[in-house]
């Protein structure tokens, strides 16, 4: 999270370990100025198409949820999935459609972390109150829709019983957009907020290419402002790509390609992330018609069978990650506190 003071977890070595964290949310268009009025969830009756691909490797999804979703009666199919221990639902608070409504919709209030804390407790208060309603069970997991953390999310993410947060998109400034800056966060789990008692398991985003030879140096100026044309120029000639563990947008080969980078680079946790109206098309710019929709769910059936068969990964979920963290965890430790990218050593354990 967006914090001074923090430690990167400690994981026992083992097979890499594979996470589905779904933004699982209404549908509307992206293109568009936000609007409350916007909240159908039809999409979600789509949702055993991914579902069915995950159970035979016993992958049980996280589904964030956001506020029209926790209402929704089409939700019925989450319920079934969670009830019958096939996933587990966590938060996902999209200020515009969340009460209460006290803000103007516009871009900079889109992220949750640019409200007062005051507002974004309430927001996140009711949410939480509708998710528990619903499925019957408090969240412990969030993920700020946008990605939209803030200085007072931590401390409100303690005080309502969450013990995992899953916003942190690595190496990525949004500050562009309204956003929040990345670019000093691991790019791994790690414990932070009050207490150091909150984990962070940030999306899987990482670098291939030839570049990487180079180390954290090159990476660090490639995601500076001025230098993002020359990024691009990078990943055209394939020295340095930005890829993202998702089926929206990245292909079979890039999933390949930056699991393996990762893995040669220290990582064990992986996450694949999408959101839920990509599998209805017509919904995002990922899935506008039926033949994207096959291939959006074959990328996901081949990231899968080379994650666990090829690679001889395991499946896991975000509680299973803090307790083996927690296992291995010493409290006494503080040598590995990290304060910023001035800190890293070496510029290879965090790229």
């Amino acid at each position: 999270m967006l914090s001074d003071d923090l430690i990167v977890a400690e994981l026992t070595a083992g097979p890499p370990l594979l996470q589905v964290v779904v933004d699982t949310e209404e549908e509307f268009d992206w293109l568009q100025p936000f609007d409350q009025s916007q909240r159908s969830t039809r999409s979600l009756q789509a949702q055993p198409l991914a579902q069915d691909l995950f159970d035979p490797y016993r992958l049980k999804p996280v589904y964030v949820v956001d506020h029209p979703v926790a209402l929704a009666p089409e939700a019925g199919v989450l319920e079934n999935f969670f009830r019958s221990g096939r996933c587990l639902i966590g938060a996902h608070l999209h200020p515009w459609v969340n009460p209460p409504f006290e803000e103007p919709v516009n871009r900079f209030n889109s992220y949750p972390g640019n409200l007062s804390s005051a507002l974004e407790q309430r927001k996140l208060e009711s949410l939480t109150s509708a998710i528990a309603e619903r499925f019957g069970s408090r969240p412990l997991l969030y993920k700020a829709g946008r990605y939209g953390v803030g200085p007072a999310t931590a401390e409100i993410l303690g005080s309502l019983g969450y013990l995992i947060d899953l916003s942190v998109v690595p190496h990525t400034d949004f500050r562009a957009e309204e956003g929040p800056d990345f670019r000093a966060c691991p790019d791994r789990p790690y414990w932070f907020g009050p207490g150091l008692r909150l984990l962070e398991i940030p999306l899987s985003r990482g670098y291939w290419g030839s570049g990487l030879r180079y180390g954290a140096r090159i990476v660090r100026a490639l995601q500076s402002p001025p230098n993002k044309v020359l990024g691009g120029f990078y990943a055209r000639l394939r020295l340095m790509q930005r890829l993202t563990l998702t089926p929206e947008g990245v292909d079979t080969a890039s999933h390949r390609r930056v699991v393996r980078a990762m893995l040669e680079a220290g990582h064990r946790v992986f996450t694949l992330t999408y959101h839920s109206p990509s599998l209805a098309p017509g919904h995002t710019p990922y899935v506008r018609n039926d033949r994207d929709l096959r291939v959006f769910l074959d990328r996901i059936k081949r990231l899968l069978a080379f994650f666990f068969e090829e690679l001889g990964g395991e499946p896991t979920t975000p509680l299973e990650i803090r307790r083996m963290a927690l296992a291995a965890r010493d409290p006494i430790r503080r040598a590995a506190v990290y304060r910023g990218p001035a800190d890293r050593s070496g510029g290879s354990e965090y790229w």
